[in-house]
Order: structure tokens, then C-alpha cells, then sequence
């Protein structure tokens, strides 16, 4: 984490086992449809939706020219700006399905408007999984029927969208303004297909505190470039990839410049906790890919140096193999685009300097094998330029990735 993120996360606390409906007036489920293969607790259908006062709402969406039914519909109701709820399925992505998918989203959001006692327009609504597929739209009723949203249901909710993910990915902060307390809680699926233009392929964020409309954005924006937008998984980016941020004003109260900061940063304690989620339950992963750079000439070039050195497919074949070859890393940030100046650079792997001002410097060779074979695998950068900082999130390339990822339609 860099200087900068520790700093704004400083007046936030993470929970132990917080969730979507961890805040005030919210309320989720999950059922399963039958849209994917049955087994040990499989769910494939989720509903979360607001009880609160307020009904604000901000989104992002992918910036993939090729988009789901779902992100259209949920584009256009975001924009009415009356969004209560959402409605989610597993194991079909409701992408490139023509006139019917649109259709078949429609309904879904009426379905499940008719089950919450809200106008379609009030539902917003996400799909995930394979492209190309119409959605089973009886068992999406099914589904819908049987999601039976509840303030503790937000554990279900995280299994129900789900579809390569080894374990849902869920997390809740807390702040305190004007004395009273509120929560941010959130969820996110993801374990392939990630290398975000926007978010990520799939998250719900919930807050109780009194946020309108343009600082619940604003924040949204800042947060998820932050931290969704820097994780990368594969290089590729979703058709279907979603964010959306509730806040319903249960908490009461009133958030002035300070409370809004301090909601800022536990949304983004939330969002740092689901985006190393993401990295470590990446398709095949064993290790986790954390590439701090620090001394940027501005936090854009900070974060286009390290997402570029976190998607290095050779970096990511040498975390696998436990292999200190600095070489990738040092290789990776030159052809990042930002600016660099190999005399002033300085890169520590496992807290251990490797290369500094043009040159190797002696190191352990040892001891960053044994950093390099932990679940949490460090690069810190320092370029000598200027206050721009950032961290990304990714992951090692293990044989277990290109063997699912070969069979995943068959």
C-alpha cells in the first residue's frame, strides 16, 4: 500500500467479517436456479436491495465497446438516477444475444422488481459468466422467487455471483463523524477475464451514511481508480463488468467536507480489501502480486508504471517459479510509458534491494527466493521524480490457469 493510501484509510477501520448488508437497510439472498452445475453450497441467483430513506446510487461500467444487455439497462436506470436494487446471475453473461438478451433482461428486472415491490426501472441488473448464451428464464424466475433477501443474507449473496471464484470475497469498514457511526460494505467476484477499464467484473458497495448523489460519485470514481483499476489478472478486460455504490441514509445524520473524507476512506478500505481478493483468488493463483511505486512525476504515471509491471506475463511466470529475476521488473516499468530514469531508479523485492542508481547491487539471492515463494509477493519502486504514488494488484501464471482457462466453454 502506498504512503498516500495508508494516510486516507487511516480514519476508517476494516471489520472482521463484514459484508454487503453490514450497513443499515440493506437486505440480500441468493438462491439456486440451476443456471450452473449443482454442488456443495452452489447458488447462482442474488438480489440485494436498499430499505433506507435515501436512494442515491453511482456506478461504473466497462469501457469494452462489446457490452451486455444487463450494463445497457443498468446504464439507462443509474442515469434516472431511482435505483433501490439489483438483481444478479451467475453462469450466463447475457452478452452478444441480440434483441432476445435485451428482452430477457428486461424481464428480469421485472421479475424481481414484482418480488421487492419496486418498478423495473428501480432494479438494476448484472450477469456473469459465459458470452453468447440466452438466459434460462424460467429458472431465472425460480431464482428470483427463492432469493429471500435479509439484513444477514449478504454472505449468500456473495456465493450466488460467483462463477470461478474458489470463495466469496466480501469486506465492511466502519467510520464515525458528528457521533455517530456508519458502514461501508461491499462484495466482488472475479477471478479471470480481469484487467479493468473501470472497475472490475463484478461489485456491489453499500453504505448507511447520508451521501448525495455527486459526492457518492466523485468518491466512486476516486476510489476505483485507486484500486479496481489496478488489478490485472489476465490483461483481459469484461463485457459485463460492473460497480455500483448504494447509499441509503440509514445511519441519519449529516456529512459535512470532513464526514465525507472520512466516508471516502472506508469506502476505500473496502475496495483495497476486495481488490487484493480479486489478485489472490485469480484462476490458478498462488501467489499474490503487490507492485508499489513510489517518487512518480505525478499518481498517473505512478499508476501506469505499476499496473504495467503487475500484467508482465514473463514477471508473473518468475513469481511462479520463485525466480529473482529483477531483470522482468526493471524491463517492465521502461516500456510502461512513464517516465523513467534508470539513474535515479531504485527497486526492492521482498524489502530486499536488488537494483539502484543504473546498477545491481549485491543482495541475498536466498533470501528473495524465499519472498518470492510467500503468498504475498512485493516490488517497491522508487523513481526519484517527483510525489506520484500507486499500487497494483495481480497475480502469478501458473499451468492450473492455462489448463481451465483451454477447457472453460467445454
Amino acid at each position: 500500500m502506498s504512503t498516500m493510501d495508508r494516510a486516507l484509510t487511516g480514519q476508517a477501520r476494516l471489520l472482521a467479517e463484514g459484508h454487503v448488508t453490514s450497513p443499515r437497510g440493506f437486505r440480500a439472498g441468493g438462491a439456486y436456479a440451476g443456471i450452473k452445475t449443482a454442488g456443495p453450497g452452489v447458488l447462482d441467483v442474488g438480489v440485494l436491495v436498499s430499505d433506507g430513506p435515501l436512494h442515491h446510487v453511482a456506478a461504473r461500467f466497462t469501457r469494452n465497446m462489446v457490452v451486455a444487455a444487463p450494463v445497457t439497462a443498468s446504464r439507462a436506470r443509474v442515469a434516472a438516477g431511482d435505483v433501490r436494487a439489483v438483481v444478479v446471475n451467475s453462469g450466463c453473461a447475457n452478452a452478444c444475444t441480440g434483441a432476445q438478451g435485451d428482452a430477457n433482461a428486461e424481464e428480469m428486472a421485472r421479475l424481481a422488481a414484482a418480488r421487492l415491490g419496486l418498478r423495473p426501472e428501480q432494479v438494476a441488473l448484472s450477469s456473469t459468466g459465459l458470452i453468447g448464451s440466452q438466459l434460462p428464464m424460467e429458472r431465472i424466475a425460480a431464482g428470483i422467487a427463492g432469493a429471500d433477501p435479509a439484513a444477514d443474507g449478504g454472505e449468500r449473496f456473495a456465493r450466488a455471483i460467483m462463477t470461478t471464484d474458489p470463495r466469496p470475497k466480501m469486506a465492511a469498514a466502519w467510520f464515525e463523524h458528528g457521533g455517530i457511526g456508519y458502514t461501508v460494505g461491499g462484495v466482488v467476484k472475479g477471478a479471470g477475464m480481469i484487467h479493468p477499464n473501470m472497475a472490475t467484473m463484478l461489485s456491489y458497495l453499500t453504505t448507511d451514511a447520508p451521501v448525495p448523489v455527486p459526492a457518492l460519485d466523485a468518491a466512486l470514481g476516486r476510489v476505483v481508480e485507486r484500486t479496481y483499476n489496478m488489478v490485472t489478472v489476465d490483461g483481459d478486460s469484461s463485457t459485463n463488468d460492473t460497480v455500483l455504490l448504494f447509499a441509503n441514509g440509514a445511519g441519519g445524520g449529516e456529512l459535512d467536507e470532513a464526514g465525507l473524507r472520512a466516508f471516502e476512506s472506508a469506502l476505500l478500505v473496502v475496495c483495497i480489501s476486495l481488490a487484493r481478493q480479486i489478485a489472490r483468488d485469480a484462476e490458478g493463483a498462488e501467489r499474490l502480486i503487490e507492485v508499489t511505486v513510489q517518487s512518480a512525476v505525478n499518481d498517473a504515471d505512478a499508476r501506469l508504471a505499476a499496473r504495467t509491471v503487475a500484467g508482465s506475463i514473463l514477471l508473473k511466470s518468475a513469481v511462479h517459479g520463485g525466480d529473482p529475476n529483477w531483470g522482468r521488473a526493471v524491463a517492465a516499468i521502461g516500456r510502461s510509458g512513464a517516465a523513467i530514469d534508470p539513474a535515479r531508479l531504485r527497486l526492492s523485492v521482498g524489502g530486499v534491494l536488488l537494483f539502484s542508481q543504473g546498477q545491481p547491487v549485491p543482495f541475498d539471492r536466498r533470501a528473495v527466493e524465499d519472498a518470492m515463494r510467500g503468498e504475498d509477493v512485493t516490488f517497491a519502486f522508487d523513481l526519484g521524480l517527483g510525489e506520484g504514488e500507486a499500487t497494483a494488484w495481480g497475480c502469478d501464471l501458473s499451468e492450473e490457469y492455462v489448463r481451465f482457462n483451454s477447457e472453460y466453454s467445454t
